[in-house]
């Protein structure tokens, strides 16, 4: 599918670590307990994959293999900031990697390259033990061994600048690298306790290339001095736009099935055009193109005439009478023309026809990728800033309607990921979109008006009237003076009055200058500000601060605050003290009968100005899915009364230009999920930090929100070698993140994958890593539609 993916720091293990692809991807805590474990096990079941698997003995040897990729790598060295996709995918065939991902998207030990690897000591340090594959070799012949490991260990941990790296996550954690009995076993002890030691090392680099800063800056971009995987790196040919990878001699493994793996930079928008022309013969594509290759198959029962759609499949046939009488007509020059535009129709139906008929050898294998698009809001500056807004915006999304929209017409499960740390299927995995809340409307409309943003607000205030006039309670002028005049100017504008007689019923000092409660429970301050709890405790001895009454929207928003804190620390919502709903289920609602208003036409506002925010969308062909969920969630937004600004830019510039530098209020782009959590994610959601030159330092936080109760549980989670402890920190971290409202995950992207029908082992992986030297051609067509 095309879609934005968000820049990694680096690239390591398939996808799951990966940098950026850009193919053109309040505290409202309505019952904040997760969802009930029932649930969990419905929606924890991983995709399937669906790469046509076939036994060793069912293929053959020998065979090319043309897959599209999206570039030529920029390097080959996938620790440097510019590594991208390629280079992953080129890793992946060509390294070790010590631990790969398997179908639920836990680290497994990859018996190719490791006897065992584990913990070995706790205390005083954390020490790791590797034991080596003997037959392991590098490209060269030369065992793989302690050597490498401590050579990648020096040029990772940050401590020598020479090495331009791009992230040394768990490797500054290091503290030594040891030979043990041999060069075979490998001894890495911690300077402190590292959860995620299995993401260290894969992949590895031979110490030819991480030895020196000279072979690790600027060799390794083009060419590697020794490999050690089913396939070596042949010729990188960037006029060709091509990386040729070829069977490694030296393999001790199962021997590569094909003797050839050709990565080739195709756009998006042009690879269906390449599979018909047999020079592509896999190809990730986007949902146009598989309903291309879908209809091809409908074809084939028709005689090669393509079914209703196709260039000219829309004309009606009145048009199609229309242009055959003017072809045929007596004024010349418009015959002339029209002959001249049903030749082109005609030469374009043949094309597309031949296109379908090569396209019948194709099948498209289809899973969800280990990624998620989401909706991103700049909490930086602007309305966004406010978390209430953030939570109102959030509050009126749909996401079951925007996730069957993307994947329901694919065939797809269509459930909204419940986690921004783990997708279905992980072990990790656990609803905490509870500590957010479901769509609603009222709530949204309700977090809004707490903010300032209501239905009257977007229109200039009157100027003030002579003295004597009557008042509301905003200071406003009242047509017919006095309290009945405020009353009948606020309904006249649409708005609705909060908190009733709160000016006749303001508490005296005596009685609630200590936080007494009301009926409801809960006051405001004589500054008009909520009075939380915090408030209340911090406020200075002997001063003296009126209460009053609160009105709903300082009500709800209290009892948000309260129930987000109880939810993201494990605690029941119920007990965290705040109003509940009329029918008795507790929640995140303000009290009976104090629900804002609707806006009355229009959109809200405050001061004079209406909430407007500028959503950004990239233009590219392959973009259409993304502009398409855009525009649902603009109307979305519409209907509490906050209005979009839609503002599309080219897909080159959309993530450096505007995501990440900041220059946006809502845009949509994924993430993909990772086997390492906390190492992996923490610089997503890291709270931003001032730099020295009044810029800030956000990592790969592109919302902006974050903050240090969330860093601390991420810190906690790194550390923490017990794992379910550690699982439960990255829950509670989930949830915390969920409240906060800087991203909100809209679906699991979907996983396209045109494939040659007589290959096997390849196709749509989910979350596991491909073993490629299994992909083949069955041995009944590897002479037949297979490509040699």
């Amino acid at each position: 599918m095309s879609q934005v993916e968000a820049p990694r720091g680096r690239t390591c293990s398939r996808r799951l670590r990966s940098v950026a692809l850009l193919t053109s991807g309040v505290l409202a805590l309505p019952a904040l307990a997760a969802c009930s474990s029932s649930d969990d096990e419905s929606k924890a079941r991983p995709p399937a994959q669906d790469i046509a698997p076939a036994g060793r003995d069912a293929t053959a040897d020998g065979g090319t293999v043309r897959w599209a990729v999206d570039s030529v790598p920029a390097t080959l060295n996938a620790f440097q900031a510019d590594a991208d996709a390629t280079t992953a995918r080129i890793a992946d065939a060509v390294l070790p990697a010590l631990f790969t991902v398997d179908e639920r998207g836990r680290p497994q030990r990859n018996p190719d390259y490791l006897e065992s690897a584990e913990v070995v000591e706790r205390e005083p340090k954390q020490v790791v033990l590797y034991k080596l594959n003997q037959q392991a070799v590098w490209s060269d012949g030369r065992e793989i061994g302690a050597p490498d490991f401590l050579a990648q260990w020096r040029a990772l941990s940050g401590k020598d600048s020479a090495f331009w790296t791009a992230r040394n996550a768990g490797y500054e954690r290091i503290d030594r690298v040891e030979r043990g009995s041999s060069d075979l076993e490998v001894k890495v002890t911690f300077s402190k306790p590292y959860a995620d030691w299995r993401s260290l090392f894969t992949p590895l680099y031979p110490k030819e290339v991480t030895a020196t800063p000279a072979a690790f800056n600027e060799r390794a971009r083009t060419a590697l001095a020794a490999t050690a995987g089913p396939f070596r790196v042949q010729k990188v040919d960037a006029g060709a736009k091509s990386t040729t990878l070829v069977r490694n001699p030296r393999w001790w493994g199962q021997r590569a099935k094909l003797e050839s793996l050709v990565l080739a930079a195709v756009p998006r928008d042009e690879r269906v055009a390449a599979l018909a022309k047999g020079t592509l013969d896999v190809a990730e594509i986007d949902p146009s193109g598989a309903e291309r290759i879908a209809y091809a198959a409908k074809d084939a029962g028709r005689g090669g005439k393509p079914v209703a759609h196709g260039p000219g499949a829309d004309t009606t046939p009145s048009a199609a009478l229309r242009s055959w009488a003017l072809a045929h007509g007596s004024d010349e020059s418009l015959a002339e023309s029209a002959r001249a535009t049903r030749e082109r129709t005609a030469e374009a139906r043949q094309k597309y026809a031949e296109e379908q008929s090569a396209l019948r050898a194709f099948r498209v294998r289809k899973s969800l990728e280990p990624a998620y698009t989401q909706l991103a809001m700049n909490g930086e500056n602007g309305p966004l800033a406010d978390e209430r807004v953030r939570r109102a915006v959030a509050r009126a999304l749909d996401r079951e309607e925007l996730a069957e929209t993307v994947l329901a017409p694919l065939g797809l499960p269509a459930d909204p990921p419940g986690s921004h740390l783990a997708l279905a299927g992980q072990p990790l995995y656990k609803d905490s979109s509870g500590a957010l809340g479901k769509q609603s409307t009222q709530e949204a409309q309700g977090l809004l008006a707490d903010a300032g943003w209501t239905p009257g607000g977007a229109r200039q205030k009157p100027e003030p009237a002579e003295a004597g006039a009557g008042r509301g309670p905003s200071g406003s002028a009242s047509p017919s003076g006095g309290r009945e005049g405020a009353k009948g100017a606020a309904a006249q504008d649409g708005a609705k009055e909060d908190g009733g007689e709160r000016g006749d019923r303001a508490a005296t000092p005596s009685a609630r200058a200590s936080g007494a409660a009301s009926d409801d429970g809960l006051y405001i301050v004589g500054d008009g500000k909520p009075a939380t709890d915090a408030r209340l405790r911090d406020r200075a001895p002997g001063a003296v601060h009126v209460l009053a009454p609160a009105p709903a929207a300082a009500l709800h928003s209290l009892a948000l605050e309260r129930q987000a804190r109880a939810v993201a620390d494990g605690q029941d919502a119920a007990a965290a003290g705040g109003p509940h709903r009329g029918d008795g289920v507790a929640g995140a609602y303000a009290p009976r009968g104090s629900a804002a208003p609707a806006p009355a036409g229009g959109a809200v506002g405050k001061d004079g100005k209406a909430l407007s925010l500028r959503f950004v969308l990239p233009s590219g062909p392959g973009s259409q899915v993304l502009r398409s969920v855009g525009d649902k969630i603009a109307r979305m937004l519409q209907r509490v009364g906050i209005r979009t600004e839609i503002v599309k830019v080219d897909d080159e510039s959309y993530f450096k230009d505007h995501v990440a530098s900041g220059d946006y209020d809502l845009a949509l782009y994924s993430w993909p999920s990772s086997a390492y959590p906390a190492t992996d994610a923490r610089p997503i959601y890291a709270k931003p930090k001032p730099a020295s030159d009044g810029s800030l330092l956000v990592e790969q936080n592109y919302t902006r929100v974050g903050s240090d109760y969330i860093d601390q549980l991420f810190d906690q989670a790194a550390g923490e070698l017990n794992e379910d402890a550690a699982r439960d920190l990255m829950r509670r971290a989930d949830a915390r993140i969920w409240a906060a409202a800087g991203s909100i995950p809209l679906y699991q992207r979907p996983e396209l994958v045109a494939v040659r029908s007589s290959l096997a082992n390849v196709g749509a992986f989910g979350f596991k890593t491909p073993a490629h030297q299994h992909i083949g051609y069955k041995k009944a067509q590897v002479n037949g539609e297979g490509k040699q």
